[in-house]
C-alpha cells in the first residue's frame, strides 16, 4: 500500500508526496484519514528548524498529530470495527520517511490501541490533541484557574475545559485585537486593561517566554504558573517577583489517554464544544499554501487539509 502524505523535505519546504505504508500487523488497524490538522505550534518548529532534539525526528518526515479517519481495514488483534470513525494523535507507519508525528496522510497503518472511537463528533474531532493537552494543563492546575494567557486555540480550549469541569470562568489575556472575540461565558481582555489586581493560578498558552516576568507580577502568594505551550527559547524569570509570591512554576507535558477519552466524553455529552475553532481548509494539492496560512496568518486558527478533495 502507499498513501499521499504531507513531508517537510528539509526545514522550510513542504511537500505532497506519494509514500509506502508499513504492512499493518494483527494489532493494526488501516485508516483512510477524512481531515488532518496543522498545528500552529511543533509543527512550525519542525517547519522551521527550530524543534529541539527529539527520538525519532529527522528529514523528510510527515508531520501531523490531528487527524480523523474511518477504519477501512482491521487485523484479527484490533478491538475496532471497519467504519469506525477514529482520532489518529500520531503514526509511524512510513520506511521511507522520520515519522515523529507522521499522522497527516490520506491512509495510515495505526495499532488499534494508539486511536480513540470518537462517537458522535464529526471533522471537529480534529482538535482533540488539544483539547486533551488543554485537559491535561487545567487538571495540572489541581483547581480553578483564575488567568489563561493567550487566546489561540489552545487558550480557548483551555477556558472551556475549566467551564466544562465546573470551575469558575477565568480571564483571558490577549494582545490581538483580532483575537479578543468571546460568546463562550469568559472575559477576554488586553492585559493592560485588566482591572483583576492578583491571581492564584494562571496557565500560559501563548508559547511566548517573555510573557512569564509580566505574568508573575499579576499573582498572589502563594501562586502557581503553569506552561502549556512548547518553547522554543529559554524560559527565565525575575527571582525577586517570584520569590515575593513564592511561586510554584509547572510545565504541562504533552496529553495523555486519559485526557482524550476524557474531551471525547466531554464533548459527547455536550458539556465541551469543538465548535468554532477550525477557520481555514485546504485541499492536499493546497498543501504549501495551507502550510503557509496556517503559520503566517494572524487570522488563522486552525487550517484542516480536507482529505475528501484529493480527488
Amino acid at each position: 500500500m502507499d498513501a499521499s502524505a504531507v513531508v517537510f523535505e528539509r526545514p522550510g519546504e513542504v511537500a505532497l508526496r506519494q509514500l509506502t505504508l508499513c504492512a499493518p500487523a494483527q494489532d493494526d488497524v488501516v485508516v483512510e484519514t477524512l481531515v488532518s490538522g496543522v498545528s500552529t505550534g511543533t509543527e512550525k518548529m519542525l517547519f522551521e528548524g527550530t524543534m529541539p532534539a527529539f527520538p525519532g525526528m529527522g528529514y523528510p518526515l510527515v508531520p501531523g498529530y490531528e487527524s480523523v479517519a474511518r477504519v477501512v481495514e482491521a487485523g484479527a488483534g484490533s478491538r475496532l470495527k471497519i467504519g469506525t470513525k477514529v482520532f489518529v494523535p500520531g503514526s509511524s507507519c512510513f520506511p521511507d520517511a522520520a515519522g515523529l508525528f507522521g499522522a497527516t496522510a490520506s491512509r495510515l497503518v495505526v495499532p488499534a490501541n494508539r486511536v480513540y472511537d470518537v462517537g458522535a463528533l464529526d471533522e471537529d474531532a480534529v482538535l482533540l490533541a488539544l483539547a486533551a493537552t488543554a485537559h491535561h494543563a487545567v487538571r495540572r492546575a489541581k483547581g480553578a484557574v483564575g488567568l489563561v494567557i493567550g487566546h489561540g486555540v489552545l487558550g480557548r480550549l483551555i477556558a472551556r475545559v475549566v467551564i466544562a469541569l465546573g470551575f469558575p470562568a477565568p480571564v483571558v489575556w490577549e494582545i490581538s485585537a483580532s483575537r479578543r472575540d468571546c460568546s463562550d461565558g469568559y472575559a477576554v481582555v488586553d492585559p493592560a486593561d485588566d482591572a483583576e489586581t492578583r491571581y492564584d493560578t494562571a496557565i500560559d498558552a501563548s508559547g511566548d517566554p517573555a510573557v512569564i516576568d509580566r505574568v508573575v507580577a499579576r499573582l498572589n502568594r502563594p501562586a502557581e504558573l503553569i506552561l502549556a505551550g512548547f518553547y522554543g527559547e529559554r524560559i527565565s524569570c525575575a527571582f525577586a517577583p517570584a520569590f515575593m509570591r513564592e511561586l510554584t512554576l509547572s510545565i504541562a507535558a504533552e496529553f495523555r489517554s486519559e485526557d482524550v477519552v476524557a474531551v471525547i466524553n466531554l464533548a459527547n455529552a455536550g458539556r465541551l464544544s469543538l465548535k468554532g475553532l477550525v477557520t481555514h481548509r485546504a485541499s492536499p494539492g493546497q498543501v504549501p499554501l495551507a502550510y503557509r496560512t496556517a503559520f503566517n496568518d494572524p487570522n488563522c486558527l486552525k487550517m484542516i487539509i480536507d482529505w475528501r478533495k484529493a480527488a
